[in-house]
């Protein structure tokens, strides 16, 4: 079963909002769909989209699974953003959780060690 993958993330001050991403995700967009819409490719297929609605900013949630949960953190800091919580749960499985400007959470998760 193939599986793609695109996320939303309504913002209100959307020029704020892409230099908050960039530093979480480490790079510029993807690709710029539109006047109000920046796209970040993940992986092949799996998107994380930014676009300004006001009305709807602050109200996202997602996790991101990645394979080099520690330096992936790490490099975030690097750029000047910590997470606003971590947790690790029964299982092992840990999650740092980022809030954009507006609320947002975006959440990256990581295998027990």
């Amino acid at each position: 079963m193939a599986l793609d993958l695109y996320a939303g993330i309504p913002v209100a001050d959307y020029p704020a909002a892409l230099k908050w991403y960039e530093r979480l995700l480490g790079c510029p967009p993807t690709y710029v769909a539109s006047d109000t819409e920046a796209v970040w490719e993940l992986a092949e297929h799996r998107s994380l989209a930014v676009e300004h609605r006001p009305e709807h900013a602050g109200h996202s949630l997602h996790t991101i699974f990645v394979d080099d949960f520690d330096e992936r953190v790490a490099r975030i800091a690097e750029r000047g953003l910590e997470p606003a919580g971590r947790e690790t749960y029964g299982n092992g499985v840990r999650k740092a959780t980022y809030r954009d400007p507006d609320g947002n959470e975006i959440g990256f998760g990581g295998a027990p060690l």
